[in-house]
C-alpha cells in the first residue's frame, strides 16, 4: 500500500493538473484538493458522447488526456465548433445562465475525462468570486469564436478556406487521414463542394489526391489561393 507521503505527492501532482486550467489557476492547493476529491477521472473510449444539444446541464468536464469536439448537427449535417485538447474544460453552458448545453459533445479518441459537478462548482463560484469571472469570460470567448466562424462560412469564398485548412493541417507537405466529409464538416458546407474544389486544385496541379491523403505539390500557390 502506498504510504502518506506518496499519497500527498499523488494528490499534489493531481491539484498541479487542475490548476494548469485557466479556470481554476492560482487557487489554493487546498481548494485544488477539495475539487479533485469530490470529481470523478474516467477513461472513455472513442466515440463517447457526454451530452447533446438541448439536455440541461448538470456537470463542467475537464480534458486531462485525449480529445473532444463539440458540434451540432442540422438535419444530417455536423456542424463541428471546437476541437479540445488538454487543458481544457468544456460543457460550461450547462453551469451558467439557464444551464441548457448549446451543443454536443464527443471523444475524437481515447479519453481521460475529469467529472465536476455543478454543485461542487457552485460552492467553488461562491467562495471565489474569479473563478465566476473566468467561466463567463470562456462562455463569452467561445461565443465570440462561433459568431466569426459562421461571419467567415458566410462571406468568405471556399476555396482560400480550403487551402488554409490544408496549409494548417499538412505535416511535411502531407495532409492524413482527413477525408473530404470531414472538411466539409470543419468548413460548414456540402461535402460534394469541398470534392469540387479539391479537384481544381489537383488539376492546377497545386495537390496530389489518395485515399484519405493530400499531397501538397505546390506550397507557393497553395499560400496564394489562402489569401486569394
Amino acid at each position: 500500500m502506498p504510504n502518506a507521503n506518496a499519497k500527498a505527492s499523488e494528490s499534489l501532482v493531481e491539484a498541479t493538473a487542475l490548476s494548469a486550467v485557466e479556470l481554476f489557476k492560482d487557487l489554493p492547493v487546498a481548494c485544488l484538493r477539495t475539487l479533485e476529491k469530490g470529481s470523478g477521472l474516467r477513461d472513455f473510449r472513442k466515440g463517447h458522447t457526454f451530452f447533446r444539444a438541448g439536455e440541461s446541464g448538470e456537470r463542467l468536464f475537464l480534458i486531462e488526456k485525449g480529445r473532444v469536439q463539440t458540434f451540432r448537427t442540422s438535419g444530417t449535417r455536423k456542424l463541428i465548433i471546437a476541437e479540445l485538447k488538454p487543458p481544457a474544460v468544456f460543457g460550461e453552458m450547462g453551469c451558467v445562465g439557464q444551464r441548457m448545453y448549446h451543443c454536443s459533445a464527443q471523444t475524437t479518441e481515447v479519453s481521460r475525462i475529469r467529472v465536476i459537478e455543478r454543485s461542487d462548482l457552485e460552492a467553488l463560484l461562491e467562495q471565489y468570486p474569479v473563478v465566476t469571472r473566468r467561466l463567463l469570460d470562456l462562455v463569452s470567448d467561445r461565443f465570440v469564436r462561433v459568431l466569426l466562424n459562421l461571419e467567415a462560412t458566410s462571406f468568405r469564398q471556399l476555396m482560400p478556406r480550403i487551402a488554409n485548412m490544408l496549409l494548417e493541417q499538412a505535416q511535411d507537405d502531407s495532409v492524413e487521414d482527413l477525408t473530404h466529409h470531414e472538411i466539409a464538416q470543419h468548413l460548414r458546407v456540402y461535402r460534394e463542394s469541398v470534392t469540387a474544389a479539391l479537384g481544381e486544385l489537383r488539376k492546377a496541379g497545386i495537390i496530389g489526391i489518395g485515399r484519405k491523403r493530400i499531397r501538397i505539390l505546390d506550397r507557393l500557390r497553395l499560400e496564394r489561393a489562402a489569401r486569394e
